[in-house]
């Protein structure tokens, strides 16, 4: 049969006949398609609900990660773009730009407390420059360390974060910004009072030292909370660090449970605290020549005695071995540790080793290759230590410096992990009586663990210490206000636990 139709000839005896199978693949395809976006709804829904408090969708996000595993990971090939928050609309009062110093973990905190400083006074934020001319010398960008677009987009309802600055405010065009560093511990009184009129007359501040710039306490909730936002969401790292970091933790899991150690026993640290205890002569006057060679280093003069006699000394390994024995780990026990080159090297962990023979390093997990774009990159190696750190079954810093408070902090968001927050001062007392053999080793085990007894990261209240910051509980150590739900936050630590103002 024909039809013809204004030139067009259609012969019906010749159209194929319909593909049933075709139709029944169309379909499936649907259901697929459906399922994927009812599960991206889901996961998204659950992602919304924890940005500000991880613990408020807990159940659900266990629920919905049990049935993922039983269905198909389809969606693992269609990754679901991240939510892209309505930006904040606001008049800028001007461009801060700033300069991070010190360490990986020092430039994390100053980086929040720099982003609260920029939402405080409604500013333009240029994302943060890290320090190349420090003791470690990293050349590495924001951009090497964190992700930079993640960074920007995840807190466009807060502040406005742009890559460099216009191009009028250069200096190579003869724009001079105001250069300062801002006072150290200071609250919004100060950023409002003295900093936000400067902005008038100056179009571009440029604060060249950022640590501890912001205080611990007295800060509005609100702003303590985008604090904690930026420390626990925005603050990602790159895909490269990240893929890297949950390989070794990966392997490490599946090995058994595992602790991290994070044995602060490195040079610069044993130079600048001028604490050799366990060194020969030739060692200490190493570390000393060290000291005396960065102008910026104001204490030169240090009795090591007298300041580990304080507490303000790292444990040495051999020290390290004694406590955790003493804590009750054992010879099985894994030991991964989180830290650089120990100084003097094999000597001096040869005790550790002894006692714990599973110990190990990423050095020795992953192969030269993985490791040969992070040399010479100390922050990046780092970002592999405060992965794994983060993501242990227990934590153990033998210093209280800004990696262990970072790490114990992010611990205590993720749902109190257990932390051991050693008690330097007690224990060298202990060491010194049991070295000297008036405390036997029971006598010492017995000690030791009743020092530790409330040192595990339990909730707490934040230790507060008026006009001496120094002294209190750092904010990042123990965000409270980012993991309770009233003002005071008896709700999460009970009176029992609350810490009275000193």
């Amino acid at each position: 049969m024909e039809v013809r139709s204004e030139g067009l000839q259609v012969r019906y005896d010749k159209l194929p006949t319909p593909v049933i199978p075709r139709t029944r693949l169309q379909v499936w395809f649907i259901r697929v398609c459906s399922s994927i976006l009812l599960w991206t709804c889901l996961v998204q829904l659950v992602a919304v609900g924890e940005l500000w408090h991880p613990h408020l969708l807990t159940g659900l996000s266990n629920r919905l990660t049990g049935l993922a595993r039983l269905s198909i990971h389809v969606e693992e090939a269609v990754p679901s773009p991240p939510i892209l928050l309505p930006a904040r609309t606001y008049k800028s009062n001007g461009f801060l730009r700033v300069s991070c110093n010190g360490g990986l973990n020092q430039m994390r905190a100053a980086i929040c407390d720099m982003v609260t400083v920029a939402r405080l006074l409604n500013l333009t934020l240029v994302v943060p420059e890290l320090d190349k001319r420090s003791f470690w010398a990293d050349p590495s960008n924001f951009d090497d360390i964190f992700d930079v677009r993640h960074f920007i987009d995840s807190l466009r309802d807060e502040v406005r974060i742009i890559k460099r600055l216009p191009k009028k405010f250069n200096r190579r065009y003869g724009y001079q910004p105001l250069e300062m560093p801002p006072i150290s511990w200071s609250n919004e009184k100060y950023y409002l009072q003295q900093i936000l009129p400067l902005f008038s007359k100056y179009k571009v501040i440029h604060f060249n030292r950022t640590d501890a710039r912001l205080a611990n306490n007295g800060i509005p909730l609100d702003l303590q909370k985008l604090r904690c936002r930026v420390n626990f969401q925005a603050l990602k790292f790159t895909p490269q660090i990240e893929a890297l970091g949950y390989k070794l933790v990966h392997m490490l899991q599946g090995k058994g449970p595992f602790v991290a150690l994070h044995l602060r026993y490195e040079m610069d640290m044993l130079a600048f605290s001028g604490c050799t205890h366990g060194c020969t002569v030739e060692e200490a006057e190493e570390l000393k020549r060290l000291r005396y060679a960065y102008p910026w280093w104001r204490e030169k003069e240090i009795v090591s005695e007298e300041r580990r006699s304080q507490g303000l000394c790292p444990l040495t390994p051999e020290e390290a071995a004694l406590v955790l024995q003493a804590l009750g780990f054992d010879k099985e026990t894994q030991i991964y540790i989180a830290s650089g080159e120990i100084y003097g090297s094999e000597r001096r962990l040869a005790a550790l080793k002894a006692a714990f023979p599973r110990i190990v390093k990423k050095e020795m997990l992953l192969d030269s290759e993985d490791l040969q774009k992070f040399q010479n990159h100390s922050s990046q190696m780092a970002s592999l230590d405060f992965m794994v750190s983060t993501a242990s079954n227990i934590f153990v810093p033998t210093y209280d410096g800004n990696m262990a408070k970072l790490v114990e902090g992010h611990r205590r968001y993720l749902g109190f992990k257990k932390t051991i927050q050693l008690d330097r001062k007690r224990l060298v007392e202990l060491l010194n009586l049991h070295q000297n053999r008036t405390l036997s080793w029971d006598e010492f085990t017995v000690a030791v663990r009743l020092a530790h007894e409330k040192r595990m990261g339990q909730p707490s209240r934040r230790k507060v210490i008026v006009d001496k910051p120094k002294e209190e509980e750092y904010f990042y150590a123990n965000p409270q206000e980012c993991f309770c739900q009233s003002t005071n936050c008896d709700d999460l630590v009970g009176p029992g636990n609350s810490t009275d103002v000193q």
